[in-house]
C-alpha cells in the first residue's frame, strides 16, 4: 500500500469510508478505541448499559473525527 504524507486512513477501494490504517499512528488509534470500548464494556455489568452506549457513543465520535482529520476524503467509490 503507498504512504501518503500524513495520510493514516486510506479511502477504500470501494464503497465509501476508510480502510485499515496506513501508518503506525493510526494502528495506535485504533488500538487505543477497541481497548477503550472493551474496557467499557468490562464496566458495563457495574455502571449499567445506558452508560455503556453513551461512552460507546463518545468514543465512536472521537474516532471518527480522527478518521476525518487524518484519512483520505472518504466518497463513494466502485
Amino acid at each position: 500500500m503507498e504512504k501518503r504524507k500524513g495520510i493514516w486512513f486510506p479511502a477504500k477501494r470501494c464503497g465509501w469510508g476508510w480502510g485499515l490504517p496506513c501508518a503506525w499512528q493510526g494502528w495506535v488509534v485504533l488500538g487505543v478505541y477497541v481497548g477503550l470500548v472493551t474496557a467499557a464494556a468490562a464496566f458495563a455489568p457495574k455502571k449499567g448499559t445506558a452508560w455503556f452506549h453513551a461512552v460507546f457513543l463518545v468514543l465512536s465520535i472521537i474516532v471518527v473525527g480522527i478518521f476525518w482529520l487524518k484519512g483520505e476524503r472518504p466518497e463513494r467509490r466502485r
